[in-house]
Order: C-alpha cells, then sequence, then structure tokens
C-alpha cells in the first residue's frame, strides 16, 4: 500500500518569519479543501520559526529544514523539489489564503481535462503589518483566460507583474517540471519570470474574486526590495525581448522601462507609507 499523494501541495519557504508564519500555517489549514499537504522548508532560521511550524500537530504538514542557508531563490526551488502534489502554491512566510483558495482553484484545474491551463491566478488584498485591508488588486471582474503572449504583453507594457504574487497562484506540477527551476538571480521578478515559463505550456485563467492576501510589512521581500526594483524589472524585460518565447517590440520594452520606474516609485511610497502607518 502506498501513501496517498495529495492533489494539492502548499509550500511555505520561511527565513526567520516567527512574526506571521503561524497565522500563514493557519489559513492554510483552515482552507475548504482538504486534500492537501503542507510543507514548511525552513532556511536556517535563527528565530523561532522552526519551534513555531513544529507546534502544529496536524498530519498533513511535512516541516522540512535545510541544511544549509540556500537563500531566497534556492529555498523556493527546494519548495518546488519538495511538492508532491498535482498542483502547486508557493506560499509566502507572511501571506494568507481566504478559506476557498485552494478548492476554487483546484476546481479549475480539475475541470480542465485537456490540461490547457497551467495556472490559476486571483485577484488579492493588500494588507498591512495589521492585517488592515488596504487595497485589492484584480485583472478585471470577469473569469477569462489568457495566453502567455497577452501576459507578456501585458508586463510589458504597463512595468508590472498582473498574475501577482505567488499566494495567488495555483500551478501544474507537470508544467512546473517541463519549466525548471526559478531563476533567483532577480528576486524581484522571480514570480513573473516563472509564471511566464509556465505559460510556454498552457495558458492563465483568471478568478476575479478576492481569494489570498498580500502583506506588506517591514520583513517582506518585497518592501526590502524596493529600490532595486526598476532596474530588476528593465533587465528582465531586455530577456523576454532577446528571447524567442514571447512576441515582444522594442517599443513594449521602452514603454514598459519607463512604467517600471514609475511603478518602483509609487510602490516605495506606498509601502513606506503603509508600514509607517502600522495598518
Amino acid at each position: 500500500m502506498t501513501d496517498h499523494l495529495p492533489k494539492v501541495s502548499v509550500a511555505i519557504p520561511v527565513y526567520n518569519g516567527e512574526t506571521y508564519l503561524a497565522e500563514t500555517i493557519e489559513s492554510v489549514l483552515a482552507q475548504s479543501f482538504e486534500d492537501f499537504e503542507l510543507v514548511v522548508c525552513d532556511d536556517c532560521s535563527t528565530d523561532s520559526s522552526l519551534k513555531i511550524a513544529r507546534s502544529f500537530t496536524d498530519g498533513r504538514i511535512r516541516i522540512l529544514q535545510n541544511g544549509r542557508n540556500l537563500g531566497f531563490g534556492g529555498n523556493w526551488n527546494r519548495c518546488l523539489a519538495a511538492a508532491r502534489g498535482r498542483y502547486i502554491k508557493i506560499l509566502p512566510q507572511d501571506d494568507l489564503l481566504n478559506r476557498d483558495c485552494l478548492g476554487r482553484q483546484a476546481d479549475v484545474l480539475d475541470d480542465d481535462a485537456e490540461e490547457a491551463v497551467a495556472l490559476v491566478f486571483c485577484a488579492r488584498s493588500i494588507i498591512g503589518p495589521s492585517g488592515k485591508v488596504l487595497m485589492t488588486r484584480s485583472f478585471g471582474s470577469a473569469s477569462h483566460r489568457y495566453t502567455g503572449a497577452e501576459i507578456a504583453r501585458y508586463t510589458a507594457r504597463h512595468g508590472t507583474n498582473p498574475i501577482g504574487e505567488p499566494g495567488a497562484v495555483l500551478f501544474r506540477n507537470s508544467a512546473a517540471r517541463s519549466a525548471g527551476s526559478f531563476n533567483g538571480a532577480r528576486p524581484f521578478v522571480i514570480d513573473i519570470d516563472y509564471w511566464l515559463r509556465l505559460l510556454q505550456f498552457g495558458c492563465a485563467a483568471y478568478l476575479p474574486g478576492v481569494l489570498a492576501s498580500f502583506r506588506l510589512s517591514r520583513g517582506s521581500q518585497s518592501v526590502r526590495m524596493a529600490r532595486s526594483q526598476a532596474t530588476e524589472f528593465s533587465a528582465f524585460l531586455g530577456e523576454i525581448h532577446q528571447s524567442e518565447s514571447y512576441p515582444l517590440s522594442r517599443m513594449d520594452i521602452r514603454v514598459g522601462g519607463f512604467a517600471a520606474a514609475a511603478n518602483a516609485l509609487g510602490r516605495s511610497l506606498f509601502y513606506r507609507f503603509a508600514i509607517k502607518d502600522g495598518s
């Protein structure tokens, strides 16, 4: 008799995440959908993160401790390699899932018998350190499917990641095996770089309802990377332009560079206000 393989793997890459880790884990365990495993990959934390993870006794939790610090991208790839489910979600250590997130996203992939959809993404709330909702990010008000070329063009023209943070995304393990590992060389674009690589093996399905929350705090990766956002994004667009995967024009890249700079400034100011306000 073999062990049951879960339909969904939720993997949390952790490094010194004691402030919000328990809340993040609880949001996964509270899902209305139950056929999942929760993999916590601790990257040699020096705080109480590992103790917090081990305080949960739910049998669906697996806790992995890296033998050495792998860094941001390395730990995301440890999560990817450890996931056994048909579908995978990488959930940052301070973000949250709404109760119906896994169920609604898994339903979309289950209903796609031809596996034409590589990933599902959703609208999400942006919350402050205390959990207060600051704003909502969405990609329209109706369910829709988008090709990789459409997402790439929008990414370039608007200088931003339209699919969103990893907590908002559920993707096929089969597509991940084809796409390979996360590229941690440019942390700010590690997610959109991977989403576009996944979309070479299927389209993106969008759910307009808010199903996840992305937290802004002093320790969050996005806040720490605020100063390098524009530079990383412009270099990333240049790589897309030079590749054969998506047909972007020089004008797309030029417009995207200006948009990325404006977005970086706006995010930096917003992050500073949100964290200072303590919301």
